[in-house]
């Protein structure tokens, strides 16, 4: 799915992506450790994510098209979707904004003694932020049961790691807030995995918060808006191409008897059919009501807008406007 929106978006068929290659055993491992029922606030790049917690493929499509099946009525910019009944906040932009809304969820569930961790995902670039700082800050004072993810990528954008900080490590940061900071190979889903399961039975036990700092490279560019090519060099992708997390998952199942180069194929092929499926049946949906710019505001809506809706609605009958 990361691969064939990448390739929508370069043929206009959606409007922007977010590409997730060479973090995804950092996401399955962290989604794979949680718990439903634990609350997600992500930032821009989890796709492995919400398709490990159950998002379908098809309601997820529809947030990047912006069409009548999109729950948020295309109102987000595409690839910043979120879910009520997934208990997946939707993503912004701004870096770093999430992390304090985190820590207040957490603060609240701990109040209402709700058995729940907040996790909360972010990159390398935003721990430069305040709120980085005010929410690590919050959740060491009050012990919240908080996750901190850290996908530390290398890049800020364009700003490599050695010019975000003097710190040897970003898990080291917590440090300083008066809680654990966890190092793991963010290409090891296992150890990912084992990282998140332990930093959510000490939140859960009364311990509080943990930072861990998942170290893994993008792969692709940050953004179908970025090329990457003008400030790293193929030397260094090179290098992180052989730490590809499929490449190592694949390596691992075959090695231990599980999976042969059939079965891989058989995966891969099961995916791109139930993916074609999903973006056929989005790409028929119809487009979103131009009518619906007018709901959610108010309970009862003023007699101004109503006005307002009424000249759209008669603009769209006599096709002066088109949805």
């Amino acid at each position: 799915m990361d691969e064939r929106c990448l390739t929508l978006q370069r043929q206009g068929r959606i409007g922007f992506y977010v590409p997730v290659q060479g973090q995804e055993a950092a996401q399955v491992g962290l989604a794979t450790a949680i718990h439903a029922e634990d609350w997600i606030f992500p930032a821009y790049r989890e796709l492995a994510i919400a398709l490990v917690r159950g998002i379908p493929m098809k309601l997820l499509l529809d947030q990047f098209i912006g069409n009548s099946g999109d729950t948020l009525k295309g109102r987000q910019m595409p690839n910043h979707y979120g879910y009520r009944e997934f208990n997946f906040v939707t993503a912004s932009s701004p870096v770093g904004t999430q992390i304090t809304q985190a820590v207040g969820a957490a603060m609240a569930a701990k109040w209402r003694k709700d058995p729940i961790v907040t996790v909360t995902l972010f990159g390398d670039g935003t721990t430069s932020s305040n709120d980085f700082h005010a929410g690590l800050n919050f959740a060491g004072v009050f012990q919240t049961p908080t996750i901190f993810f850290c996908q530390n990528n290398q890049w800020a954008i364009s700003l490599p790691r050695e010019r975000q900080t003097r710190s040897a490590t970003l898990a080291q940061k917590a440090d300083a807030y008066g809680f654990p900071g966890v190092v793991v190979d963010g290409t090891d889903v296992r150890a990912v995995y084992r990282a998140v399961r332990e930093a959510r039975d000490r939140a859960l036990s009364g311990g509080g918060p943990t930072l861990i700092e998942a170290q893994v490279y993008r792969l692709g560019p940050h953004s179908t808006s970025d090329d990457p090519r003008r400030y790293r060099t193929e030397a260094e992708l090179a290098a992180w191409r052989d730490k590809d997390p499929l490449a190592r998952v694949k390596h691992d199942l075959m090695t231990a008897g599980r999976l042969d180069e059939a079965g891989d194929e058989k995966v891969w092929a099961e995916a791109r059919e139930k993916l074609g499926a999903a973006l056929k049946e989005a790409e028929a949906t119809s487009p979103v009501d131009p009518l619906s710019l007018f709901d959610d505001v108010y309970a009862t809506r003023p007699a101004g807008l109503e006005a307002q809706r009424a000249e759209l609605a008669g603009f769209l009958a006599n096709g002066v406007m088109r949805p």
